[in-house]
């Protein structure tokens, strides 16, 4: 426990927060939180779910019309095909992944992850005794994993490969492509399973489609945990609904670990997670317009920076400048940015913007902003950026 730490998003959006609590105006792109609403209808679905009296202890691996739900959004989006002993749901896709990984790892056992990772994949890892091994994505590659290096990091002692595509920090994507040939390589090793975090499915921009591995490759399926949620999409982070399609074995197994932890998932948010999956595609596309129109204004803005490189995201909604030319350099309030961290927290403290640093996601030296906010808070905030940069001797 000694050695788990917090992950940095959460830090810098404390930091952040202590800052406000100083009385200072402080502009936030640290958290991955969609700025909109929960759909009206998916809020009427759990007003409703209450007043019927949905509110007794719910079954642990989910309520019946959920799991039938999500099982219809596996085959209407993904084509796979699932049956309910296939299909758990969790206190969110965090959890999902925490029970696949205390199911399965043994100490010393090795997982996969792709760099730059979301956060909090290496430390769920450790924390059971599994070892992390980062395969570096370049930018110059559009950060996207490829066969050859994924081939070359394959141990006896591998026993899973984490995917997040679209990707968290980078918004990188995969093409089906991409996928046959990391499907090529996994073949080639059948110890090895897969959890493919899909939670920015729907946000996908410039007429890319999303594919998932499970459905590139069929024959993996039995080894491919399939997860997803409603946070990101439906702009539910607050109602904690997770959900996940895999092997009945491991579901199972999953299960029993959750039965002992939290037990079943709050029976109103799973009556509103049916609706947000079966509701009408609209609203999600509305959100999606919403966050390509954003995407490129920061983009842009950034791209005016001089000392500043962007790669133009093709998912998600986070952007992922490289900011190397600023390593080495003092800011304009005296602090030596001998790291991208550094560079986060002077940042911070100058010019009132949070964002993450790159190597928190294990590839400095970056800085992860998430466009998931108003157009004036990005416009601010990209501006603050620019004078900070500007300021640097």
């Amino acid at each position: 426990m000694a050695r788990l730490e917090v992950p940095a998003t959460i830090a810098m959006a404390q930091r952040a927060r202590a800052l406000r609590g100083r009385g200072e105006e402080v502009l936030s792109l640290a958290l991955g939180e969609p700025d909109f609403p929960t759909p009206a209808g998916v809020i009427e679905a759990a007003h409703r779910a209450a007043l019927d009296g949905q509110t007794k202890y719910p079954p642990v691996e989910g309520t019946p019309a959920l799991k039938a739900a999500i099982i219809r959004k596996f085959a209407r989006e993904n084509g796979l095909t699932y049956e309910p002993s296939e299909i758990m749901v969790s206190n969110g896709g965090k959890q999902v992944i925490f029970n696949a990984f205390m199911a399965t790892l043994n100490p010393g056992d090795e997982v996969i992850v792709p760099s730059p990772y979301w956060v909090s994949y290496p430390l769920i890892i450790s924390l059971f005794g599994g070892v992390p091994v980062f395969v570096d994505c370049p930018e110059d590659t559009g950060f996207r994993l490829g066969a050859a290096a994924l081939e070359a990091a394959i141990t006896p002692r591998t026993k899973w490969l984490v995917l997040n595509f679209p990707n968290n920090p980078t918004g990188a994507t995969t093409t089906r492509a991409d996928l046959e040939a990391i499907a090529e390589v996994l073949r080639r090793h059948p110890q090895v399973h897969v959890l493919s975090d899909e939670i920015y499915e729907h946000l996908v921009y410039d007429g890319k489609t999303h594919v998932s591995i499970a459905q590139v490759a069929p024959d993996l399926k039995p080894r491919v945990l399939t997860l997803n949620g409603v946070s990101k999409a439906y702009a539910m982070t607050g109602w904690r609904v997770g959900y996940v399609g895999g092997p009945a074995w491991l579901i199972r197994a999953m299960g029993s670990i959750q039965g002992s932890s939290t037990s079943g998932i709050c029976s109103i948010s799973q009556a509103a997670s049916v609706a947000a999956l079966d509701g009408p595609p609209g609203v999600v596309e509305v959100m999606r317009e919403t966050y390509d129109r954003r995407r490129r204004m920061v983009v842009a803005a950034l791209r005016q920076i001089p000392q500043l490189t962007c790669a133009m995201p093709q998912g998600a909604f986070y952007v992922y400048p490289g900011i190397a030319a600023c390593i080495g350099r003092t800011s304009a309030g005296g602090r030596r940015l001998n790291t991208d961290e550094d560079f986060a927290i002077a940042l911070l403290e100058e010019q009132h913007v949070a964002v993450v640093h790159g190597s928190a996601f294990g590839k400095g030296p970056y800085i992860r902003l998430s466009y998931a906010t108003s157009d004036d808070i990005l416009r601010d905030a990209c501006g603050r950026i620019a004078r900070f940069v500007a300021g640097l001797t």
